[in-house]
């Protein structure tokens, strides 16, 4: 579809009068309970026999559907296993069926009605009073299709939706597959409406905004479904109008208003767009998510057709060298991962994923106290009212299509991807389009990218592992640097052991992030998940057998992935040549191959350990101690009684600016006893690493000591905390003292 040049006209309070009138549209909300019920056949059932929650997946379906025990089931202990083939199902596939009536007023004949499903898996076909509206592949982006043919007004119609299975998905669908997924759940997972607008409806809106260049852009499909030329002469075009209006969100103050006229194809999706000048505005950051509203019209002469209000924040997040910038500012990115597609087969996650009130306090309320402020929705999106939470509130996202191992048709992927951008670009939450996981693909890389970036001009695009070998362009690279014994032998791993707590240490990986041009993103690491109980998860068994033995409990393991975790944080956020660290996992399978950092029922988000130590290795301005772990690392000797420790701290610094602080610097037997202090009045370096040199003399008396590093900034009542064990004398055990920070509100 070609975009049409445009024209602009001056308009002053004529044109604010016309934008900001009664809506055109009209929008039945569908969500709410529907009748259900599952077919082992494409034919429907003769009679439903169960309620449904939409939005929401089949496990949801009350009585329980028959292969509920399969989807939820609770594994009683963790059987090691790196990796799932989908079409190994321990279900009977079946087709799940809603049915809902609904009363569509009289007043509604003659406008145009569309039925949305934000999103649907896995193979969607609808019905309306028994006519076949059509069917739609797309599990991630809006099944949508026009449906005035088929209603009757001023009655009762009944809307029919099958939904298919994973394993029959077609070939050619833009939907990977997760080869840490066992199940994958189908149903309707996002928001369904009717909609009714006149004969011209904008179909998809674009709000891409420059700070740069003072302006916004308006890209806008518009569906005219008026019939197309049956006879010669017939008309084949209709002329339309655009009229925008931009508001503060929050006050409502009108800021700017512009009219531009274009011609709509009939019976077809017609491309087009207008910029307007916003010479000033407040920008958008997680600091101060400042949004806008733009009340977009559509008319043909004085008749109003449709209008849509569409939020956006005025933000630039770039890419210049090795680094991100927001709004022309160097910009580190700080935050975890989200694997929602995985969380919707744990057996806890019931309606979570869609309960506004736990949504927001997983989204925004505990992400914010640990110093976040950034997540990469990983291998598969999220509900749209996440993006809006996001945007309100100021938490940036990686997002990422489900495109991990290869699956999919080229022009399908193209078909997919852009209705992705079109459907969820003017979020200003999202800053990175994140095409593919740890993988390649010449065509997504190569020629959908640079073709998505005509489209969308305002965001970075990441290709998995596809970097400036595989790539024209790579702006950034996700590496994901896991160590520890945990893809080679003990006897490999042994001979060339990971130094946890040293923060210069610099394998294979590291070298290639600093050597590439490109920003480097890590946003995986960590091979140390447990599930919510303190079990090893299904990847983790002999990771936590080597380094804490066959037997260790729960208390122990939590330590452990605490203490490792933050060291790992810490290693990776002292490169200089890192411009985000991400951590994985914040929310994954209870009983899955990986596990994030909650405890007991997810319903409550409860942190545990980890998540307390993330508030300080996150924290913008912060100081780590360089040195090697010695209570779980074995390879490590022993101090001698007595002996002199020296040692570097590292200061991390994101902020534009120097800060000024102390370092408190404390060595604590394994009863808690403070034996040693000194204290340090540092600066630290704006946007890069400084370091300071310290040391201790050791006790005389054998035994597991806990060095602590303080930081506190100038003005600053908490302190940012570092810690390591380390080892004095020989002796057969060690014990030590677990210093747990002040926890999460």
């Amino acid at each position: 579809m070609k975009i049409l040049p445009l024209y602009f006209i001056a308009i002053g309070l004529v044109t604010v009068q016309f934008a900001g009138a009664t809506n055109p549209r009209t929008t039945i909300d569908l969500n709410g309970t529907w009748e259900f019920d599952q077919t082992t056949t494409a034919f429907p059932p003769k009679k439903f026999t169960r309620r449904i929650q939409v939005p929401g997946l089949v496990t949801l379906a009350e009585p329980k559907i028959a292969d509920y025990d399969k989807f939820v089931r609770r594994a009683d202990q963790v059987i090691a296993k790196d990796q799932h083939n989908l079409y190994e199902v321990d279900y009977t596939p079946r087709y799940s069926w809603y049915r809902k009536t609904i009363l569509i007023p009289e007043d509604q004949a003659g406008t145009e009605a569309v039925i949305t499903l934000k999103k649907s898996q896995y193979v969607t076909q609808v019905f309306i009073n028994g006519i076949d509206l059509g069917t739609s592949m797309a599990c991630y982006t809006p099944v949508e299709f026009s449906a005035t043919h088929a209603i009757k007004f001023g009655v009762e119609n009944e809307i029919l939706i099958r939904v298919g299975d994973r394993v029959w998905l077609p070939s050619e669908a833009a939907g990977g597959t997760d080869k840490e997924k066992e199940h994958y759940l189908p149903g309707i997972w996002d928001d369904v409406m009717m909609t009714f607008t006149g004969t011209t409806r904008i179909n998809r809106l674009l709000i891409l905004p420059s700070v740069e260049k003072k302006n916004i852009t308006i890209k806008a499909q518009i569906r005219n479904f008026l019939p197309a030329q049956i006879f010669y002469g017939d008309v084949m075009n209709d002329s339309i109008q655009l009229a925008v209006v931009v508001k503060e969100k929050r006050s409502g103050s009108v800021i700017k208003w512009s009219e531009s006229r274009f011609n709509a194809k009939r019976d077809n999706l017609t491309e087009i767009s207008m910029e307007i000048p916003l010479p000033d505005f407040e920008t958008w950051s997680p600091e101060d998510p400042f949004l806008y509203l733009a009340e977009v019209t559509l008319a043909q002469g004085n008749v109003k057709h449709d209008m849509v209000n569409r939020s956006f924040g005025m933000r630039d997040f770039t890419r210049k060298g090795k680094f991100f910038y927001l709004n022309g500012e160097q910009y580190f990115l700080r935050g975890t991962n989200v694997t929602l597609q995985r969380f919707l087969e744990d057996p806890d996650s019931r309606n979570l994923v869609w309960d506004k009130n736990w949504v927001r306090k997983f989204l925004i309320d505990i992400p914010k106290q640990l110093n976040w402020n950034a997540m990469r929705i990983c291998v598969g999106i999220v509900p749209d009212f996440w993006y809006d939470l996001a945007d309100e509130n100021g938490i940036m996202f990686q997002n990422e299509w489900l495109y991990w191992q290869n699956h999919g048709w080229d022009e399908q992927i193209r078909r997919e991807y852009t209705d992705w951008v079109w459907s969820d670009g003017s979020h200003p939450s999202i800053v990175i389009w994140d095409a593919i996981n740890e993988n390649w693909d010449d065509y997504i890389g190569n020629i959908l990218i640079p073709e998505l970036e005509k489209l969308d001009p305002t965001r970075i695009w990441d290709a998995g592992y596809m970097t400036g070998e595989h790539m024209a362009q790579d702006e950034m690279d996700e590496p994901h640097p896991y160590q520890g014994p945990w893809n080679q032998s003990i006897s490999d791993f042994e001979k060339h052991p990971y130094p946890l707590g040293d923060l210069d240490y610099k394998p294979d990986i590291i070298r290639q992030i600093e050597k590439s041009s490109a920003a480097q993103l890590v946003n995986e690491y960590g091979w140390i998940w447990l599930w919510r109980n303190g079990t090893p998860s299904k990847l983790t068994v002999d990771v936590y057998r080597y380094y804490l033995g066959p037997n260790s409990s729960p208390g122990q393991n939590r330590e452990f992935q605490a203490y490792w975790t933050q060291l790992e944080t810490e290693w990776l956020r002292s490169n200089t040549s890192v411009a985000g660290v991400l951590a994985f996992c914040y929310l994954a399978n209870n009983y899955g191959y990986t596990g994030d950092w909650f405890i007991d029922d997810i319903k409550d988000l409860k942190p545990g350990k980890t998540m307390q130590w993330f508030r300080h290795c996150f924290a913008p301005a912060a100081v780590f101690i360089d040195l090697t772990d010695e209570r779980y690392m074995k390879q490590v000797p022993p101090h001698k009684p007595g002996s002199s420790l020296t040692f570097t701290l590292a200061g991390v610094n994101n902020y534009p600016y120097g800060i000024k602080g102390n370092i408190r610097l404390s060595l604590r037997d394994d009863g808690g006893n403070v034996i040693a202090i000194n204290n340090l009045d540092v600066e630290l370096e704006p946007l890069t690493r400084s370091t300071f040199l310290s040391g201790f003399t050791l006790p005389e008396k054998p035994g597991g000591y806990l060095l602590l590093a303080e930081f506190i900034p100038e003005g600053a009542v908490e302190p940012v905390i570092s810690r390591r064990y380390i080892r004095v004398g020989e002796l057969p055990e060690y014990s030590y003292f677990e210093f747990l920070p002040a926890g999460l509100k």
